[in-house]
């Protein structure tokens, strides 16, 4: 299928042929995450910027490095306009937090106004590929958003599993687009767990990206993206929030094949940033910067010595403290994935608080003109706390990728932002307003 050759478990290496297993039998669907891996050298031959050049401005472009049939179309509905986001200057935010250049990648404006459309519409091309007829998948919102959406444009039925933290915002999309919406009276690792198992009774299409392998496939083209459009004016730095770690494992995918295949002659280091109060992926990076210093399945990664997958789902070390729904994920079921990212790039973790993530909120606005919602401005912040560690330098061009808007989460908005000035219709009240400077 395509330019795919076999999928490899990151846990103990071993190959399996396209479509044998979506997770390592002998490790099991926890820690047996399997990779995609492609013929980059075939790939090459086609995948050029002269042909890039002459191809529709979407993420299908990348025909060569997806795990679709060679004759997948989108067709005309809304899958077809999926990627190819701007990337925008923000000169006033990069003085602000203290680096050379920022730029930000704004994800926002996608289909369902996440970076989540990428993963989502590869997912249900794979299931229309593969004659299923409904996908689900759990999620803290936008990956549930963005399936509901893409689900939706191939009239395929969605089956949502959500917790109960996820933001109105996001449920309104949810049943906008049709999709058959489970709100569960416990925490995303139950509503994980429960979608798993339906999955197996119903027959349904798992979009899970933590162990359907294809997902991390169409996060990657955010990389490849970066790549391409970057190709000759790199950053230094690519900074994104992590919560499960399949959006940062993508990114770094991405820049990694494209350079590979000759696009690009550069990398960049990844920085991951966490909510201070929900950092395992953080804690484990800190304790194991290098790889092979410590294990790094995605238990250890939980950040709790003491607390299992099964501990998870029946409650234990699950309810994170971040304000940021979309990052708050303290058992990550990509830890590995996403820990070898950013330790193959020379990048690093910062975790901040949700105190600097709302202060973000407001200067992303104010100062790039980008509406981000918490999860999205949590990378943002994490550039700033990483200029004042000194992890980055202060004359480092850097690329943020927006991975949300911030309509996706209103309250969460409006708990940063503040409210409006209520007064009387009347002139003077204006000009109080005015002369305080508010």
């Amino acid at each position: 299928m395509g330019c795919v050759t076999e999928l490899v478990c990151v846990n103990c290496g071993a190959a399996y042929a396209e479509g044998a297993a979506t997770t390592c039998p002998a490790c099991g669907s926890e820690d047996g995450i399997l990779d995609v891996r492609f013929d980059l050298d075939r790939a090459a031959e086609t995948l050029t910027r002269d042909a890039l050049a002459r191809r529709p401005r979407t993420h299908w472009r990348y025909r060569e490095l997806l795990p679709l049939s060679d004759g997948f179309s989108p067709g005309a509905s809304s899958l077809a306009t999926i990627g190819w986001t701007p990337i925008l200057a923000a000169p006033r935010l990069a003085e602000a937090l203290g680096v050379r250049r920022l730029r930000l990648k704004d994800e926002g404006r996608s289909a369902s106004g996440s970076f989540k459309d990428r993963a989502s519409s590869v997912g249900v091309a794979r299931a229309m590929q593969e004659g299923f007829a409904a996908i689900a998948c759990a999620s803290t919102g936008n990956a549930a958003s963005s399936l509901a959406h893409c689900a939706a444009a191939a009239g395929m039925q969605a089956n949502i599993f959500v917790s109960q933290i996820t933001p109105e915002g996001k449920l309104a999309q949810l049943l906008a687009y049709g999709a058959r919406v489970f709100r569960i009276r416990g925490t995303y690792a139950q509503a994980y767990d429960l979608c798993t198992r339906a999955c197996e009774r119903f027959g349904w299409h798992n979009r899970n990206a933590a162990i359907n392998p294809y997902l991390v496939e169409g996060k990657k083209t955010g990389g490849l993206e970066v790549a391409e459009q970057c190709a000759d004016d790199p950053p230094e730095w690519v900074v994104c929030s992590v919560g499960d770690g399949c959006s940062i494992a993508g990114i770094q995918k991405g820049l990694t094949q494209m350079r590979v295949i000759g696009l690009i002659d550069w990398g960049a280091r990844m920085l991951g940033v966490q909510a201070a109060g929900v950092a395992p992926l953080a804690t484990a990076f800190a304790a194991a910067p290098v790889a092979g210093h410590a294990a790094t399945s995605r238990a250890d990664a939980s950040g709790h010595a003491t607390t299992s997958r099964a501990d998870a789902s029946r409650g234990g070390g699950v309810a994170g403290d971040t304000y940021a729904d979309s990052i708050n994920v303290p058992v990550p079921r990509n830890a590995r994935k996403a820990l070898s990212a950013v330790r193959d790039s020379g990048g690093a973790f910062v975790t901040v608080t949700d105190e600097q993530i709302m202060r973000a909120v407001r200067d992303t606005g104010r100062l790039a003109g980008v509406f981000a919602e918490p999860a999205a401005a949590a990378a943002v912040a994490g550039v700033g706390e990483a200029v004042r560690a000194g992890v980055i330098a202060a004359d480092a061009d850097v690329l943020v990728v927006i991975t949300g808007s911030g309509l996706k989460d209103v309250a969460g908005a409006v708990r940063a932002l503040g409210g409006p000035h209520e007064i009387a219709p009347d002139l003077e009240h204006v000009e109080r307003v005015v002369r305080s400077g508010e």
